[in-house]
């Protein structure tokens, strides 16, 4: 994520900030202009002190779950990321409500980066066969509704909002993470398969030849997994256990993994990271002086961002809390994420 900053006093404000903590000015995200916009508080209307124009606040603004901004003109009263809502919980009920905010940010953190990323988020409303459309769904009783993918609609449980719980998953799951964003960031990866891959026979070559067979069926090959595990040496070619499960999976494990990078790697470039460690070993030594979304070289990011990662793991296990990307990436990950990254730059 880039660093935004107060366009009246230039105090730095996070992309979720809808007032300057330092003067007051109300603060809005234009997803047009990639910037966080201000504006004089007390006013009838939102003009932005950066250019003038006139703005409106998506209607969830009203819950505090979204400061994004529609130009005045526009008829719409969602933004960009709230018109892709298909179902929210209950809001009378506050536990709900708290979670529903959780799931939010992490949302509109990922229709920011799939922005940045030139990748197109139509909505089922406006384009049901190929659309997107997301239901947070509340389990109840005995139902079996998993959170996943399916044509196009991401379903994330609320449940999931919960730390606690998450946490308790984790575990059960012999996850070394799992995040709210971490979820999006997979079940979107399935949805772009779909519009990516699975029609185009050529890029269905290079992916079996990455992948492995997405014929494969894919209840068997979950079957198989769950019974016997990942093989004892998976970290040589798979990101994650559960990557090892079918090719699909192999896809969307390496495909959030790779925005987790991406990310990081553009909030290094803003704050202008860099690392000498006092040791020889010249692998632990980098910097960020690109914008990595600007970058076709994905060979070039990964090798900048890499001795950052290990930097601010180390961090973490100096205030003893979790490493924040506990992963190996291997030659064979990277190759795989290096096919993503050249995809997505083709488009």
């Amino acid at each position: 994520m880039k660093i935004f900053e107060c366009g009246n006093c230039g105090h730095p404000l996070y992309f979720e900030n809808q007032s300057c903590e330092k003067c007051g000015y109300l603060a809005g995200y234009s997803d047009k202009l990639n910037n966080l916009l201000t504006f004089a508080p007390n006013q009838m209307q939102l003009v932005s002190d950066r250019n003038g124009s006139t703005y409106k606040y998506c209607q969830n603004h009203e819950f505090g779950v979204c400061n994004w901004l529609i130009p005045i003109e526009d008829e719409s009263t969602f933004c960009k990321a709230c018109k892709l809502n298909h179902t929210i919980p209950d809001l009378s009920d506050q536990e709900n409500f708290k979670k529903w905010q959780k799931l939010e940010i992490a949302k509109h953190r990922l229709i920011y980066q799939l922005g940045r990323l030139g990748l197109a988020t139509p909505s089922k409303d406006d384009d049901a066969e190929t659309g997107l459309h997301f239901d947070f769904i509340s389990r109840q009783g005995n139902q079996k509704i998993m959170t996943g993918h399916a044509n196009g609609v991401i379903t994330i449980l609320l449940s999931e909002a919960d730390s606690v719980h998450r946490e308790q998953m984790r575990k059960q799951m012999s996850e070394p993470y799992r995040t709210l964003i971490g979820h999006f960031r997979h079940e979107v990866g399935h949805y772009y398969w779909d519009r990516l891959i699975a029609t185009n026979e050529y890029l269905l070559g290079k992916f079996r030849d990455l992948f492995g067979d997405d014929r494969r069926d894919y209840g068997e090959a979950l079957t198989t997994y769950y019974q016997t595990g990942a093989p004892a040496n998976w970290q040589q070619n798979f990101i994650s256990q559960y990557a090892c499960s079918h090719a699909w999976e192999d896809w969307a494990e390496t495909w959030a993994h790779y925005l987790h990078i991406m990310d990081m790697a553009e909030t290094a470039y803003y704050y202008g990271l860099s690392v000498k460690p006092q040791i020889k070993e010249k692998s632990v030594k980098g910097n960020f002086k690109f914008d990595p979304y600007a970058e076709k070289n994905f060979s070039r990011i990964y090798k900048s961002w890499a001795p950052i990662s290990f930097a601010i793991n180390s961090l973490n296990r100096s205030m003893g809390v979790p490493d924040a990307y506990p992963f190996v990436v291997s030659g064979a990950v990277v190759k795989k994420m290096e096919f993503i990254h050249q995809l997505i730059s083709s488009l």
